[in-house]
């Protein structure tokens, strides 16, 4: 599919609208994937499943954080699956196993969320660690390549 097919498609849906491209909103979406992937780190000895949600959040902000750069925010309903698709879709083939890994996490952090039945290996959470610094660090770097004025102030 397509970007604009997308858009159309999930504007159609009522999962996604414009939204005025806010370097500030950005930039902090940013600072707290940041904030969230230390955070992450520090609980792995504490609560694996914790630090998996944590790194999991720290994901979804970097996400979300892309979506404000293209002009968009998810809606109601299906946020956190809209702002996976969407990555998918901006990543391109690409990254594909990056955002498999985050799609995977995302349904596993449901999961532990909702049902709490689950567990999550030290593993799972050192990978899980590995693919959000990755994607943080990703997203930083396609923000500031496509848009070289804006500089993050951390």
């Amino acid at each position: 599919m397509t970007f604009d097919n997308f858009i159309k498609e999930y504007s159609k849906k009522g999962l996604l609208k414009n939204q005025t491209v806010d370097f500030k909103s950005i930039e902090n979406h940013i600072a707290r994937a940041l904030k969230e992937l230390n955070a992450a780190q520090a609980n792995i000895a504490i609560d694996e499943g914790i630090a998996y949600t944590i790194a999991y959040t720290a994901l979804l902000h970097a996400g979300r954080a892309l979506m404000f750069f293209k002009g968009y925010r998810p809606t109601d309903g299906y946020q956190h699956k809209t702002v996976v698709e969407f990555c998918i879709i901006v990543l391109g083939d690409k990254y594909k196993e990056l955002t498999a890994h985050f799609d995977r996490m995302r349904r596993k952090r449901n999961i532990f969320t909702y049902e709490v039945n689950i567990s999550i290996s030290p593993t799972e959470v050192k990978n899980s660690l590995k693919t959000a610094n990755e994607f943080v660090n990703l997203i930083k770097e396609t923000i500031t390549k496509t848009s070289p004025q804006h500089k993050f102030k951390f």
